[in-house]
């Protein structure tokens, strides 16, 4: 099973009819009221973001949108078609929408049209991924794929036709980042292209996510810029080399431990906004932050955010702290909701835990795939 945790978050589709669960402003209607929503769809490319001193790496801008999530500029075909994707370390695939789909919500997204790309190469081989918020199903195709300044050429990815339970997301793809075993059928991922075709010198790519501003946050590919984190990078060796899977020792607040006792697994995954763990687990988490289950959303008093303690996750022998302020979120109208989520018992018997953008918000995190470990360290 793959996580996409954004998935189904907030939409920027005007072609759907919808009937809200609550009263309150759509993220599009917030986004044009502030004159934010033309600037949000328009490129990421930020020029001051692709400056390096190391030319072996390549550094590639992604918009924050309102740190739900974090999206870049991709393009497909030649000439180039361009898509925002998700740079996703909890799936492997690359997908766009095709000018085929034929599911309402493809609408709003910008759609690939094979017939205009004088390098695209078709096949008749059907696709379909899933996700843990739901589905998508197409065909595979093979093209041009460029990522800034990184060209991979003969690139398979799905064009989707069909879309089950992803109506409300904010982006047009998904580029995954995880290991090759989990892409589909004889795909091989992006990453191991560039690597193969001698892209990039070295398989290893980092993230920086800034907070509270729509630029600033980048993927870095082929070394690391150590100019977005503070202190060392603290290594932490991969467990299970099927996702970017590492051991976690124990979860802390106010020096009690509330989760992962006997120790447990964490999954560092760019796809999700959230701190995904076991649901009896996170329900008393949520008790312990006076969070309160409202339209299935917990929300948590504005006005008592200042005074909740940190969680400490201790991993491989070093504490990370996450404030409340990081492991809580603002709404629409002021409210204020949980980042703790439930629901990973579905993947492992084990007690999983996944964290997504809000702990890595806090961590500028690496991914080095040849010596199958992970680095941490506070970001600036």
């Amino acid at each position: 099973m793959k996580w996409l945790g954004i998935l189904g978050l907030v939409t920027l589709s005007e072609c759907l009819v919808t009937i809200p669960l609550t009263k309150t402003k759509t993220m599009r209607e917030i986004l044009r009221e502030k004159n934010l929503l033309t600037n949000f769809l328009e490129n990421t490319d930020d020029p001051s973001q692709n400056a390096t001193d190391d030319p072996n790496i390549f550094l590639h801008p992604l918009r924050n949108y309102m740190d739900l999530s974090y999206v870049g500029n991709i393009t497909i075909g030649t000439p180039p078609q361009e898509f925002r994707v998700v740079f996703d370390t909890g799936s492997s695939d690359l997908w766009v929408s095709s000018i085929n789909c034929s599911t309402p919500s493809c609408c709003a997204r910008k759609l690939f049209d094979p017939h205009s790309s004088s390098t695209f190469q078709s096949s008749s081989r059907p696709i379909k991924i899933k996700y843990g918020s739901g589905m998508v199903i197409g065909f595979r195709g093979y093209d041009t794929v460029r990522i800034g300044k990184l060209i991979d050429l003969r690139q398979a990815f799905g064009l989707i036709n069909k879309q089950i339970g992803l109506d409300h997301v904010n982006f047009d793809g998904v580029l995954g980042l995880g290991n090759s075993l989990l892409a589909h059928q004889g795909i091989t991922p992006v990453f191991d292209n560039l690597k193969k075709q001698g892209i990039i010198s070295q398989p290893v790519f980092a993230f920086y996510f800034s907070t509270g501003k729509e630029n600033g946050s980048v993927v870095m590919f082929g070394g690391v810029d150590h100019s977005y984190h503070k202190g060392q990078l603290k290594w932490i060796p991969v467990s299970h080399t099927l996702y970017w899977q590492i051991s976690m020792h124990r979860i802390t607040l106010n020096g009690v431990v509330v989760a992962c006792l006997h120790g447990c697994q964490a999954i560092l995954n760019t796809g999700t906004t959230y701190l995904l763990g076991p649901s009896t687990v996170v329900n008393t988490i949520q008790k312990r932050i006076t969070a309160r289950l409202v339209s299935q959303e917990y929300m948590v008093p504005c006005n008592d955010i200042t005074k909740l303690p940190s969680f400490i996750f201790t991993i491989n022998g070093n504490d990370y702290p996450v404030p409340a302020q990081a492991y809580t979120w603002k709404g629409p109208q002021g409210t204020c909701f949980s980042n703790f989520k439930g629901g990973t018992e579905k993947w492992s018997s084990l007690e999983t835990w996944m964290l997504g953008d809000a702990f890595l918000r806090l961590y500028f995190s690496v991914y080095d795939r040849g010596n199958k470990r992970i680095g941490l360290a506070p970001a600036v």
